[in-house]
């Protein structure tokens, strides 16, 4: 698009519903609602009354005699859940794809790929996610000879849970050209054997290599993509979600679907930082849509890898692995340049930084960009921010920075975090209770499809420390829990203030979007233990009803 259709789209915008939808009033009555108030205490109310698609009032004194009337039938009305770093497409990918997720094995995992390959015979390539040696008793990285017992015809590329690292078959490795005397990238890992012969799994930016010679998605699979996850989002209540790094071609895709008024939940897109068209799309400055259902004004930047392929770059060795400490998939000495670039440009910077030292650098070099050039008020973010070194925790308040935190990544990690860190370091871990305590505002995510999805999965984590067999018994360095006020806002409010939406979605408050659910159980009052199993009865955007259980 050009300069001028930018401004057409800003003056014009798009709408999420139909404009006849929008004009009706509606009375949702008969619930038991929650939202937040401006001040950030909890509010319930037993009506909402709508306009235009967005609250007119709560608990309205009065009704327009054409409002239609809608029985709540004692439902729990909530505000609608915004996660703060997902994935979107590729959640739709992953649903499209071949689920190796919870494998016992690598055997097992291989054998889904035989399963789903049978089922998919005009597939060139083979894909698929969720592999997590982790949970494999010999815990260790498998090879492409364990795929090539299942496949050996067509290449097959299965991502780890966490996306940090993939696994190809013989096919698919022969296809990248690796070979002995190829180098390990910047940033990044072939995995070798005794020999120094590439085994078949790859870390971080050397995933690229495969990347390279794997056929291109374009509009027609994104469409399929996004036609397979915005369904199963709105079923679990999730209305908003900030889309955590696109390119240009996924960038010029959700533009298209906005005006055709095809965007089916909000989104706030992060442009990739590795796009190498970034300066151009900085350059076209920040996009809104009139009725908030896509905003591009953020730019995601990669600092160091994951903590389970020990690619999260640490201050010191590997508590497992004295000879690693991760990988800096953005070398430090691009740092300032980078920061400044986004920064400078206007757009918020949201880092993912995992390790100690990833966190460090982050932390330090936002402290050097505000100092020379400003930019503070932008709520930059770090996603993840997972593994911090005590003395940078006060930091983020001071700094203004927003950690933007997951909470199923902790109740994941926790069978491995403490061998990966060492006792001593799991003071900065998952600080979730020590950041909040600091003042920051803490925007809550799934980061799926590394996670499920299930928003109230997140906040049964966050609460209680646990899995969803309630293990461990008090909850896992319990001194970390949130309240569920506070895990609710971070679901909410905190996370429509980490996109700066804080004034359009995220309470139930009257002005804001008509954006809410009804569940079947309160989350205020059920037992902790039984957050995670509440319903999502119906799902409504800007007053309009887009997903009801059957």
């Amino acid at each position: 698009m050009n300069h001028k259709q930018w401004a057409l789209l800003g003056t014009l915008g798009f709408a999420l519903i139909t404009s006849a939808a929008q004009a009706a009033t509606t009375l949702i009555t008969n619930v038991k609602g929650y939202t937040l108030d401006d001040k950030g205490s909890l509010l319930q109310f037993q009506q909402a009354l709508i306009a235009d698609g967005k609250i007119a009032a709560l608990d309205p004194r009065s009704v327009p005699r054409d409002a239609i009337k809608v029985d709540g039938k004692q439902q729990v009305m909530l505000p609608g859940l915004i996660d703060a770093h997902g994935h979107l497409l590729m959640l739709g990918a992953s649903l499209l794809q071949v689920d190796v997720r919870d494998s016992a094995s690598a055997a097992a995992a291989a054998q889904r790929v035989a399963a789903y390959a049978a089922t998919h015979p005009q597939q060139p390539w083979l894909t698929g996610s969720g592999w997590n040696q982790e949970l494999w008793a010999d815990r260790q990285f498998p090879t492409a000879k364990m795929l090539d017992q299942a496949m050996r015809e067509r290449p097959v590329v299965l991502s780890r849970v966490d996306g940090h690292a993939v696994w190809l078959n013989s096919k698919a490795l022969t296809a990248t050209g690796i070979d002995r005397n190829t180098p390990n990238p910047a940033g990044g890992q072939i995995v070798r054997d005794a020999a120094g012969n590439a085994t078949g799994v790859l870390v971080d930016n050397a995933m690229e290599l495969v990347n390279q010679v794997m056929p291109k998605d374009g509009p027609k699979q994104f469409q399929l993509m996004l036609d397979a996850a915005a369904p199963h989002l709105l079923s679990l209540g999730i209305t908003a979600m900030q889309d955590a790094g696109i390119g240009h071609d996924v960038y010029d895709f959700y533009l298209a679907r906005a005006v055709a008024k095809q965007l089916p939940l909000r989104i706030y897109a992060m442009v990739a930082a590795t796009d190498p068209d970034l300066p151009k799309l900085l350059a076209n400055g920040p996009i809104y849509s009139a009725d908030d259902s896509l905003v591009i004004r953020s730019v995601k930047v990669f600092a160091d890898g994951a903590l389970g392929s020990r690619g999260a770059a640490m201050l010191a060795p590997y508590h497992d692995a004295p000879h690693q400490q991760g990988l800096m998939v953005t070398e430090p000495e691009q740092f300032k340049p980078l920061f400044n670039q986004i920064i400078g440009a206007g757009f918020q910077l949201n880092i993912h930084a995992i390790g100690d030292r990833a966190n460090h650098l982050a932390l330090q070099q936002f402290a050097d960009t505000f100092a020379t050039i400003g930019g503070r008020e932008l709520r930059n973010r770090v996603e993840h921010a997972q593994v911090i070194a005590p003395d940078d925790l006060a930091k983020f308040a001071q700094l203004g920075i927003l950690p933007s935190m997951q909470p199923t990544h902790a109740t994941s990690d926790m069978n491995m975090a403490e061998a990966r860190l060492g006792k001593a370091r799991m003071v900065g871990a998952y600080a979730w209770h020590t950041l909040l305590q600091s003042g920051v505002h803490m925007p809550l995510g799934s980061d799926f499809p590394v996670e499920l999805a299930n928003p109230f999965y997140g906040l049964h984590a966050a609460v209680t420390r646990q899995d969803r067999n309630n293990q461990p018994l008090n909850g896992w360095y319990p001194e970390q829990k949130m309240t569920r006020l506070q895990a609710f806002k971070g679901f909410t409010e905190d996370a429509a203030y980490g996109a700066h939406m804080e004034h359009k979605i995220g309470s139930l408050t009257p002005g804001k979007w008509a954006d809410f659910i009804l569940v079947d159980q309160d989350i205020f009052t059920v037992p902790e233990s039984d957050i995670w199993k509440t319903q999502v009865l119906s799902t409504w955007i800007a007053g309009e009803r887009v997903y009801q259980k059957n």
